[in-house]
């Protein structure tokens, strides 16, 4: 689905799918922020409260950690972001249903008068 780490495909490689007009601007990096936030912040408070541990060392694992499940995260956020685009046939995703309910009602329609 990506060309690049970030970079949505132009088509899907398995189904052709056009996937260049996808809209997945600023909401995966908000639920990116959102998943990490309530992943790391319970576990820094956990860790602080049982073990007191060295601040240096505390906080350099702790960003450590943050950027990998942030690196770790964000394409997949970003996927299931486009994923919802086309369930429910956002940003241009419903031409294919347009285009399919357009040619049905022109078949079923009566021929013009001569």
């Amino acid at each position: 689905m990506f060309s690049r780490f970030l970079k949505v495909a132009d088509n899907c490689p398995h189904c052709h799918e056009e996937l260049h007009h996808q809209r997945a601007d600023d909401a995966p990096p908000y639920f990116t922020v959102f998943i990490v936030g309530h992943i790391v912040i319970p576990l820094v408070l956990v860790i602080e409260k049982i073990w007191h541990p060295n601040m240096v060392w505390f906080i350099g694992a702790t960003v450590i950690v943050t950027l990998m499940l942030t690196a770790f995260l964000m394409p997949r956020v970003k996927g299931a972001v486009v994923a919802m685009q086309w369930a429910m046939r956002m940003h241009g995703f419903d031409y294919a249903a347009r285009d399919k309910s357009a040619n049905a009602a022109l078949d079923k329609a009566p021929p013009p008068p001569a």
